[in-house]
């Protein structure tokens, strides 16, 4: 099969393009495969809100439920049976590229109970039990950028567990996302693990960040505010990637990742999510042509992932000196009255809210299953 040209294009750039999808469909139907095979995808990315539709949609899981029924498993077991056998499954599907890249690629992602996101302790209790039933090299644990996930992040990586940070949003949480990763891969170093085979990615959310200040702009409604929409969310994933760049090419931290670099220890890299262009007034790329530099990944939705495909125009670096530019449009912002500070904190809560909204979907959804089929065996053995 003949990999798509604007993909390579992404790929030559050093961009790691990830789907930011996954069902057992795609699994078991090759699709996946393929999309390794003529879209260069090299990991797949998941979330509640993915599970929640894939177990809604056909009959794939019908044979598993009536089978975890008959065994009397709850919706919580059999929720972390069906996620984690996709996942499992998915990691094998990717073990060549992980390999082939010496796990630099080829990971796939499954999160911690969003119900956890505020307990660091249960957090890290679930990210290791994830890790030891998933039982694959290139699994990535993925943990909310919450205040109580920054010493979870840490924790985890200290038992030498790959993990994804997700939902951050501003770059301050972005700093301390990175110290937590420096902090978690010095101490797997102590306990005694090897840097060189641990990963971590931190997933820095972009089109919900233009949702929400685009949103504010047009309440405030003047000509400059209203030419400001569509600006801040590749403009904050600039000055992210400017803070990526001092903490692990230069600048203040460089020591401290070049003392653990020596040790074998791998760079956390940038990763572009939830980059699907919400406004139909923009370019339908924008979130992937705007955000191109190497040691970066863009996890896309599908639909994404084939209008990049189709017209995507890859320019070559489009982050690296950005980062004035970029700092004038939050400048711009704030001096229209823009409180930058209220918009992230409430960016996060939504984060974690819709997360754990489509958790308990899947819950009661997963309960009326697991009833129905019991009901069914019933039935028959009467």
């Amino acid at each position: 099969m003949t990999q798509n040209e604007n993909v390579a294009a992404l790929s030559a750039a050093g961009v790691s393009v990830w789907l930011d999808d996954l069902s057992r469909d795609r699994i078991q139907s090759g699709n996946l495969a393929e999309l390794i095979a003529t879209r260069g995808v090299v990991g797949v990315t998941t979330n509640p809100t993915i599970f929640q539709g894939a177990l809604s949609q056909g009959h794939a899981y019908d044979a598993q439920i009536k089978d975890l029924a008959a065994l009397g498993a709850d919706a919580d077991a059999a929720i972390r049976t069906i996620t984690t056998d996709d996942v499992r499954a998915a990691c094998d599907v990717f073990l060549p590229v992980f390999e082939s890249t010496n796990g630099v690629d080829g990971h796939v992602s499954i999160e911690v109970d969003p119900r956890l996101a505020f307990d660091a302790e249960k957090t890290t209790a679930q990210a290791v039990e994830l890790w030891k039933i998933v039982d694959r090299p290139n699994l990535f644990i993925k943990i909310p950028a919450t205040e109580a996930g920054l010493p979870a992040i840490s924790a985890v990586l200290a038992e030498g567990i790959s993990v994804n940070v997700t939902l951050i949003f501003s770059v301050a949480r972005y700093r301390l996302v990175m110290g937590s990763y420096l902090d978690g891969i010095a101490k797997a170093k102590v306990a005694g693990h090897d840097p060189a085979r641990i990963h971590s990615v931190a997933s820095f959310f972009v089109s919900r960040v233009d949702t929400e200040i685009d949103k504010r702009l047009e309440a405030i409604g003047t000509p400059e505010a209203l030419a400001l929409r569509g600006k801040a969310g590749v403009a904050n994933a600039r000055l992210a990637y400017a803070e990526y760049q001092d903490v692990f090419d230069g600048g203040a931290h460089t020591s401290t990742y070049a003392h653990l670099a020596a040790s074998g220890a791998n760079r956390q890299r940038p990763l572009w999510a939830s980059t699907g262009v919400k406004n139909p007034d923009y370019s339908d790329t924008l979130y992937v042509t705007e955000l191109v530099a190497k040691n970066t990944v863009n996890t896309l939705p599908e639909k994404t992932l084939e209008a990049v495909a189709d017209h995507g125009e890859v320019r070559g670096d489009t982050l690296s000196g950005t980062a004035a530019e970029s700092q004038a449009v939050f400048d711009a912002l704030s001096a229209v009255g823009i409180d930058l500070d209220d918009v992230f904190t409430v960016l996060e809560t939504e984060g974690v809210d819709k997360f754990e909204k489509s958790w308990e979907e899947l819950l009661s959804a997963t309960t009326e299953e697991l009833g129905a089929a019991a009901s069914d065996s019933a039935g028959e053995s009467a």
